[in-house]
């Protein structure tokens, strides 16, 4: 128990932490009245789409609690409840800090880049440390209050991941809206800058970044800390290493460590000296990272009297890393693949969207052999080959170690859209054209520290299902998966079409949100003339309204499908068919998410560089062709691409949450007419 007591206390540093922060933050100078009011109209579009959303998903925690103490038990649905009020507070939190940070960041842009990369890393790092603050401690005190019965808190992953999949979904279709009807009508029919004021989308799309980027992305990494952690817990019970519990407390223990290595690596990255914004949070995240290597040596010494369950740690942290390397190889402007997209825009929107979709293909290649790798060694090292509940158990562990960084890694992705945000204010106020071009570099880097977040995010996933799978089969007494039984090949298929489903759904949604808002700010064009001269403001509020009822719409289906359909295959066909489905959704999801995510963040980030002056720059054909593959992309990385890993992590703890239930009362039509 004085561990879980610790990491509870080290969650509380963490919030106080993020507290510190925020106070630094709200000091700072806001710059003009201009840009006051700026800020102020996209805080009040984000915080008005939060509570309307909020709204929508308390009447869903409320029903599905109500029935998981009716089919399960009332601490599940306890531990269900304080899951997603946690993640909604960790979201809340990060986003309510975000619209604060982004116009400070923009006036500190006025002094240089590092003023304004503390400010908005210092915006991100408040997300980051709410994330791993509430995990560890809703985590830490239902182990305490359910006595280190592992059996109940399967319900608080369950709430997070339910919060997640509804807030990347709804965030990602109003920010991807917004942005889609801003580029199209402004950019590449009208041909006004980026974030004009004269575009009625602005406002919309900069409240997007927040909504998406921010709060969906929070409730996203929560969703995957506590997942990772959960699984590593639950797999522990069913391992024997000793008389205690402490295979089942050690993930707590990791995770703890993992967070005051990611204090020490913010506060290096905020007092560092430099003008590289990319290689200062390098240098603070692997500094946290070998902290981190460090700390669960020790640990695992102390606790296992040896390293054996220390390697699958390091293991995730080095896989996490690479992923993340090769994730910038492939969406960062310095590198090959994002130059050839730009390159081959010279010939048209379609060589663009094929040069982005090949690159997207590709980059699924060694993300997997590493994460099959990964596998591999943390099975095996950990005694798989003689006792399958170890091995299982290591990579559980291995999903833990990648993301016990979770904090500093939050924190450099959540930066990413205060800066841009911070630009987009640069604009709208007529800042002078220095501060742009400050922000703007800090923008570009926040694209490929976002598109690595989302490939720790995406490897994790991989990992984590994988071990929840292998807590579900633990639960239900499957010692194998059949391929052969025509059930489970059966569930392997329609689990492996299930993302597809579910992309298609979240690309529609975009689609047909972006085609109101393209109408919207063609209509305005249209009948107010003075709005292009300069001489008339648009109506902004007419867009955040759009994008706000839009994403809350389109957002239920793919929602409740997610939690739905397992449920449904478990009880009507069998635990067999549902261990397929999992698998099969499990094989496809990880690689649409991967494929997804990596060539949006090409193609916005080859748009780019055309903006920045090579093969034509702004107004261009090759721009127009860049901005058309953006167009595709956005949906592709801020929507489908990221919900890809929260519904195989969802479908697969919905799974585990129900498996006593299905394991008793499932296979309703196989017994009928089956058998």
């Amino acid at each position: 128990m004085s561990y879980l007591i610790l990491s509870i206390l080290i969650g509380g540093i963490a919030l106080g932490f993020a507290l510190l922060l925020y106070f630094d933050i709200i000091k700072k100078n806001v710059g003009s009245e201009k840009m006051k009011e700026i800020s102020k109209n996209i805080e009040d579009g984000a915080m008005t789409f939060l509570f309307r959303e909020y709204k929508f998903i308390l009447i869903f925690v409320l029903v599905v609690a109500i029935i998981i103490a009716i089919a399960i038990h009332y601490k599940t649905a306890v531990a269900f409840v304080l899951g997603a009020f946690f993640s909604i507070m960790a979201g809340f939190c990060g986003m309510r800090v975000a619209v604060k940070a982004n116009v400070r960041t923009t006036e500190a842009a006025r002094k240089g880049i590092k003023e304004a990369l503390t400010i908005a890393f210092s915006g991100g790092s408040v997300m980051g440390m709410a994330v791993v603050g509430f995990g560890i401690i809703g985590l830490a005190a239902l182990m305490i209050i359910f006595n280190l019965d592992t059996e109940y808190i399967t319900g608080f992953g369950l709430g997070a991941s339910s919060i997640a999949l509804f807030a990347r979904v709804g965030g990602g279709i109003y920010t991807k809206a917004a942005d889609v009807g801003a580029d199209l009508v402004g950019k590449v029919e009208v041909g006004i800058p980026e974030d004009d004021p004269r575009n009625p989308a602005v406002i919309a799309d900069n409240v997007g970044d927040n909504v998406g980027d921010v709060a969906g992305m929070g409730a996203d990494l929560f969703e995957s800390y506590v997942g990772s952690i959960i699984s590593a817990i639950t797999l522990g019970a069913f391992v024997n290493v000793s008389s205690g519990n402490e295979t089942s407390i050690f993930p707590m223990i990791v995770a703890a460590f993992g967070i005051l290595s990611s204090i020490i690596g913010v506060v290096i990255i905020r007092t560092i000296k430099g003008n590289n914004p990319q290689k200062i949070l390098n240098t603070g995240t692997y500094i946290a990272g070998i902290l981190m290597i460090v700390s669960t040596a020790i640990f695992s010494t102390v606790i296992f009297g040896s390293l054996k369950f220390f390697v699958p740690v390091l293991a995730g942290i080095i896989i996490g890393i690479l992923i993340g390397k090769i994730t910038e190889v492939y969406t960062s402007a310095e590198h090959k693949s994002v130059k050839e997209i730009a390159r081959e825009s010279q010939s048209g929107p379609g060589t663009n969207i094929i040069s982005g979709l090949a690159v997207g293909m590709k980059s699924t290649v060694i993300p997997i052999i590493l994460i099959s790798i990964g596998i591999l060694i943390s099975y095996y090292v950990c005694g798989g080959n003689s006792d399958s509940s170890q091995g299982l158990y290591g990579i559980a562990l291995s999903a833990v170690g990648m993301l016990a960084t979770t904090g500093i890694t939050v924190a450099v992705d959540a930066y990413g859209p205060v800066a841009d945000n911070a630009g987009g204010i640069a604009e709208m106020a007529s800042l002078p054209k220095e501060v742009r071009e400050v922000t703007d570099k800090l923008d570009s880097v926040g694209n490929t520290t976002a598109a690595i977040g989302k490939g720790f995010a995406i490897g994790s996933a991989a990992l984590t299902a994988l071990a929840l799978l292998a807590s579900y089969a633990q639960v239900v007494q499957l010692k194998s998966i059949d391929l052969l039984d025509p059930l489970t090949l059966t569930g392997i298929l329609v689990g492996a079409m299930i993302p597809y489903l579910f992309g298609a759904l979240t690309m529609q949604a975009v689609g047909r949100a972006a085609n109101k808002m393209v109408e919207e700010v063609r209509r305005q064009f249209k009948e107010n003339k003075q709005i292009l001269e300069g001489k008339s403001k648009p109506d902004y509020k007419r867009c955040i309204d759009i994008s706000t009822e839009a994403s809350l719409k389109e957002m239920i289906v793919p929602g409740i499908l997610a939690v739905v359909i397992p449920v449904f295959i478990g009880m009507f066909f069998g635990k067999e068919a549902l261990a397929g489905m999992i698998t099969g959704a499990l094989v496809s999801g990880v690689l649409n998410a991967i494929m997804m995510s990596n060539a949006g963040g090409a193609w916005d980030n080859a748009k780019k560089a055309i903006e920045g002056g090579i093969y034509g720059g702004s107004g261009s054909e090759s721009h127009k062709a860049a901005v058309v593959g953006d167009t595709v992309g956005d949906p592709f990385k801020d929507t489908s691409g990221p919900s890809m890993n929260i519904l195989i992590k969802l479908m697969t703890i919905v799974s585990v949450v129900f498996a006593t239930l299905i394991s008793s009362h499932g296979g309703i039509l196989v017994d009928l007419f089956f058998k």
